[in-house]
């Protein structure tokens, strides 16, 4: 919400802002309001709390949920699966970082050796 009450158009495509509610967050990723109060305790995230205190859930979130329910599903522990989520987010962040910093320097070996020729 924006200042004056209305709903500001660019949280619509905000990953991250905390749109849903835990019941909505459960029936998204076809689980329950227990399992994500685990997923909470094994501190995969810390959901934002509305002015109620109610839990409020981001895409974000409801994603990394939705995988640790798909790996205990296959029989892997909650906190077990927590931490092989928080892993493989890990690894795909620094993998990103290492792919930006490879193509930036690339770009600067490119720029020096474009000197004149001889």
């Amino acid at each position: 919400m924006t200042v004056d009450g209305t709903a500001s158009p660019d949280r619509f495509d905000d990953e991250h802002y905390p749109a849903y509610t835990m019941g909505r967050a459960a029936e998204m990723i076809g689980a329950t309001a227990a399992f994500l109060r685990s997923v909470e305790a094994a501190k995969l995230f810390a959901p934002a709390r509305s002015e109620g205190g109610h839990r409020r859930y981001s895409r974000y979130q409801l994603r990394l949920a939705a995988r640790v329910r798909d790996i205990a599903d296959q029989g892997t522990g909650v906190e077990a699966a927590c931490r092989i989520v928080i892993l493989e987010d890990q690894l795909a962040e620094a993998l990103e970082l290492n792919r930006r910093y490879e193509s930036g320097a690339a770009g600067v070996r490119d720029s020096s050796s474009g000197g004149a020729a001889r």
